[in-house]
């Protein structure tokens, strides 16, 4: 299972409701039926991807994130979680606010774009980056919004967020010193675990 994936299923309880947006082809759903017995849904897309829920026996759901979750009750799952998949949303603001009005918590992870080589390339090329971890040219990238994690951090107050845990890793996804020191300068990829704050 990819690196991400199994530092987000520490953060779920045995038995939880999990609400997986843009789920790809059901990988971490899978994981966590199977280790942690949660009742898990999936909302993607790509039609790869679904038959590949499918056949896992994946409960998932063709649906654009953009559409939202209006046809998701409130407070109807314990996790909700998204992916790598925040910043090629058109509304990400309105998708969070969504995700924790139908889930207690919700976990998200997304690329820095203020890390060391985004900045470097910016500076040395006067390019926007193109490399291994984001091999996109901004003609043909999927991702929308460039954001970086004090911008996402500033989202998240303005919105009345409460962060309760957060990883800033490498594209290995090792946690380190320095990008516990320098997140927003050293990491590459963010883990967020995250609740409505107490109003």
């Amino acid at each position: 299972m990819r690196a991400d994936l199994e530092l987000i299923q520490d953060w779920i309880a045995p038995g939880s409701r999990v609400l997986d947006l843009g789920c790809g082809n059901g990988e971490l759903l899978a994981a966590l039926r199977e280790r942690k017995q949660i009742i898990g849904y999936g909302l993607e897309i790509d039609p790869d991807n679904i038959n590949q829920c499918l056949e896992q026996g994946i409960n998932v759901i063709e649906q654009d994130l953009d559409k939202g979750l209006s046809n998701f009750a409130t407070a109807s799952f314990d996790v909700v979680v998204m992916t790598q998949a925040i910043q090629a949303v058109h509304y990400p603001d309105l998708l969070l606010k969504e995700m924790l009005r139908v889930g207690r918590e919700c976990i998200v992870t997304l690329p820095n774009f203020g890390h060391w080589r985004c900045r470097w390339y910016l500076a040395t090329k006067g390019r926007m980056p193109v490399s291994e971890f984001m091999p996109y040219t901004w003609y043909n990238t999927p991702n929308i919004h460039f954001c970086t994690f004090e911008d996402f951090e500033n989202l998240c107050r303005t919105l009345n967020i409460e962060v309760r845990e957060r990883f800033a890793v490498d594209r290995d996804h090792r946690h380190g010193l320095g990008s516990r020191l320098w997140p927003n300068l050293l990491g590459e990829i963010g883990i967020y675990r995250m609740a409505a704050a107490a109003p």
